[in-house]
């Protein structure tokens, strides 16, 4: 059994440690599934790795005690919510790595949406701000059963308890009530720019169109001085 006073490894680390796509992967899992450090997505690899190697060697065993070990093994997963009722061996094999990590209490907490982002569900449960039938769970890589995720909840001391309290607000219907007032406003700027922009065309070709009225005007002023000069003219020669 070991040392009491030291607990024993829950992960078991790949053969190789460069390998760049499980490096890749390993990342993106972080990101989004809120997860500080690649260790936690080890212990789900582990975790998963185990029962798909339990359910190749149950497989092949048809003996009595096969019978009773499968049965303990699938009565588990589907108490965990990773297998539906009535799933065979072969569904184990298909199981991924997601399918483990939805089942942590940090992203079940996220998806009934108690939560804005997973990063934030996290941070609830390390506050000491969620409890579990009574007790309190600080564990955010910790798996639900089926029957604890009805159960799960805030504090009643906690002030997240309280439904409209801010940190609690999706940011999704934040969002939607945004667009949906912002929108309407948007439509309107762009029915008046529209109807602006041919006004500024005619009032440039109106300018236009003056400006040459405009010019021609003291021209036909001196024209007039010029015809009314004419007949003056006329009046000095018939006196001389």
């Amino acid at each position: 059994m070991g040392d009491p006073k030291k607990p024993r490894k829950k992960y078991s680390t790949p053969a190789h440690p460069w390998n760049k796509v499980e490096i890749d992967i390993a990342k993106e899992l972080r990101r989004e599934y809120g997860l500080n450090i690649r260790k936690e997505v080890l212990i789900a690899d582990s975790f998963l790795k185990k029962y798909k190697d339990i359910a190749k060697r149950l497989i092949a065993d048809i003996s009595k005690q096969g019978d009773v070990e499968k049965k303990q093994m699938m009565d588990k997963l589907n108490r965990l919510g990773l297998l539906v009722a009535g799933a065979e061996l072969d569904d184990v094999l298909s199981l991924t790595i997601r399918d483990v990590l939805n089942r942590r209490i940090q992203s079940v907490l996220y998806r009934k949406g108690l939560a804005r982002t997973m990063k934030q569900a996290r941070q609830f449960i390390v506050h000491r701000h969620v409890t579990l039938e009574g007790k309190d769970i600080t564990s955010p890589g910790y798996l639900l059963s089926v029957e604890e995720e009805a159960k799960l909840k805030f504090k009643d001391k906690s002030a997240l308890s309280d439904e409209t309290h801010p940190e609690r607000v999706n940011e999704v219907e934040e969002v939607a009530a945004e667009v949906a007032e912002i929108t309407p406003k948007e439509e309107k700027k762009e029915e008046v720019k529209e109807v602006k922009k041919p006004v500024k065309k005619e009032s440039k070709k109106e300018e236009k169109k003056e400006t040459p009225k405009e010019e021609a005007k003291p021209e036909e002023k001196k024209e007039e001085v010029k015809e009314e000069a004419k007949p003056e003219e006329k009046k000095e020669e018939s006196k001389e």
